[in-house]
């Protein structure tokens, strides 16, 4: 279990901070979407609510690939995770299998790390 969830981290890691310089160095041609998907990433695009996105896809992807800050890294990517499950749920369909695997990913570091979030399952917070 050890190693699957090594591999999970790199695989996720590697997919983030690729993904995330592609959308500042577009290294990888992508064609934009058809229909409401493409009308949403035109106005994400155009209003720069991607520049923050990007960053943190980066900034996830090299922590986890550093192995350094895991959890932090787990907390930056997930918000982008539901996202993405998100946009391809209700926009795009093409692409939820592959947010699908993402999550999977996302979940087996998880499980890795799962005691540095035992804090926020306390239902009464200690003073």
């Amino acid at each position: 279990m050890k190693t699957t969830r090594l591999i999970a981290r790199y695989l996720l890691g590697l997919i983030f901070l690729v993904f995330g310089l592609n959308g500042f160095l577009h290294f990888i041609p992508m064609p934009p979407p058809a229909g409401i998907a493409g009308q949403f990433m035109g106005a994400a695009f155009v209003s720069h609510y991607l520049v923050p996105v990007f960053l943190l896809q980066v900034a996830g992807g090299a922590l986890l690939l550093a192995n350094r800050f895991v959890p932090l890294a787990l907390v930056l990517l997930g918000p982008v995770i539901v996202n993405i499950l998100m946009f391809h749920g209700f926009m795009a369909p093409e692409g939820l299998p592959m947010a699908v695997v993402v999550t999977a990913l996302w979940a087996t570091v998880f499980s890795g790390v799962r005691q540095a979030f035992a804090g926020i399952w306390a239902a009464k917070a200690q003073a």
